[in-house]
């Protein structure tokens, strides 16, 4: 029996997390040796995906691909062994595979278009993800894809609808609701409604405490307001989140946040003595 998995990308414009989700789906098994064989090399790549062993994903998939070229998963999956790998190119050529056997594969629009925001085309971005969304309209990942894309645009209200219509979608999604907030506070941050971006961090935050990205932007809106003890405390979360993932470019981006704000302070109480 052949798996499938859904591999989808979790955007945001800070963090950029890929998020496997398997779902396993029946199909018959053909009879002929020569497709059986496909087909457990395919399951082979599924496992190798699951077990973050890309290369050989990859290896396994073009291998069942020699075997069955028609088969509209091997292709989509090798793709995003290849997107994981850094190698949109190929990712994209073969997403765009998948679809020409299978017009109407809803994921590999959405991927695709998750490939096109990373490869800063945000305009092919939108179409593929308004393909997606015409197929799977209740899908909340979609809107977000797209809402990133219109944000990097300065299409900052229809993003702003995405990220909105991507909240109400993932009411009994936590994970996925959270980015919605994450994004759409990016969004108002850039427009410079640092309260409303505050209130979109604090939700995300409620729903992924582990999110060092989204105490670090809340803190940055709080330094814009002035509210500087709000933003160190933050900023400490985050740099010891930060720390505890293992990502020292950003643990080094909130004690210099710190580091800056506790010198103005400095700076500030001197001024106040001498006067």
């Amino acid at each position: 029996m052949k798996q499938t998995i859904r591999a989808l990308g979790t955007l945001a414009l800070v963090t950029n997390m890929i998020v496997i989700s398997s779902v396993a789906v029946a199909q018959t098994q053909p009879p002929p040796q020569k497709q059986l064989n496909a087909v457990e090399l395919y399951n082979n790549g599924v496992d190798k995906l699951s077990a973050a062993n890309y290369t050989g994903a990859i290896a396994d998939f073009t291998q069942a691909i020699a075997l069955a070229p028609n088969d509209p998963d091997a292709y989509y999956n090798r793709a995003y062994a290849y997107l994981i790998l850094g190698d949109f190119e190929k990712a994209v050529a073969d997403y765009s595979q998948a679809l020409q056997i299978n017009p109407n594969y809803t994921y590999a629009y959405g991927n695709r278009c998750y490939v096109y925001f990373l490869s800063k085309k945000y305009e092919a971005a939108i179409t593929d993800c308004d393909k997606a969304i015409s197929l799977q309209a209740d899908y909340a990942d979609f809107y977000i894809y797209r809402g990133n894309a219109k944000s990097e645009l300065n299409q900052n209200q229809e993003a702003l609808s995405d990220y909105e219509k991507a909240i109400s979608l993932a009411a009994n999604n936590p994970k996925t609701r959270a980015k919605a907030f994450y994004n759409r506070g990016r969004t108002y941050q850039s427009l410079e409604n640092h309260k409303q971006a505050i209130a979109d961090y604090t939700d995300s935050i409620a729903l992924n405490p582990d999110d060092g990205d989204a105490y670090y932007n809340r803190a940055a809106s709080y330094y814009a307001l002035g509210n500087n003890q709000e933003a160190m405390v933050d900023l400490e979360i985050a740099a010891r989140l930060f720390t505890d993932q293992a990502k020292k470019d950003k643990q080094d981006k909130a004690l210099q946040l710190i580091n800056q704000i506790q010198s103005e302070q400095q700076k500030s109480l001197n001024f106040s003595n001498k006067h």
